[in-house]
């Protein structure tokens, strides 16, 4: 597991990188998925890292499993590592936003 200290760390980095609700989350998660005729459960909708990430908002840190961990890790890596600070929001082409979406980080959220 992770020492407290770099769990702290940890925990607030990923809520700064996750800047959509969990509401905002499910509801895109769903409307990603939704076909011309058919929209999956909610508890179905979207890949699993969305889901994943779903989980984790809706849990207290002392509730973590080693892999919610390891997602968090995950997930703040892919959107660190896929950030242009001088261009963000701007530069990020719609196919990159969605992506980024699915595991609740809107590049065009202002303030994180």
């Amino acid at each position: 597991m992770t020492d407290a200290l770099e769990m702290d760390a940890l925990w607030a980095e990923f809520h700064r990188v996750v800047n959509m609700t969990s509401q905002e989350l499910a509801a895109w998660l769903r409307v990603r998925d939704a076909g011309e005729d058919t929209e999956p459960l909610p508890e179905r909708a979207g890949p699993p890292t969305g889901r994943h990430v779903l989980a984790i908002l809706q849990k207290r840190r002392t509730d973590l499993t080693d892999d919610d961990v390891q997602v968090m890790r995950e997930v703040v890596d892919t959107v660190t590592d896929g950030r242009d600070l001088e261009n963000e929001p701007e530069a990020v082409d719609d196919e990159r936003r969605h992506q980024l979406m699915t595991i609740g980080h809107d590049p065009l959220r202002p303030g994180r």
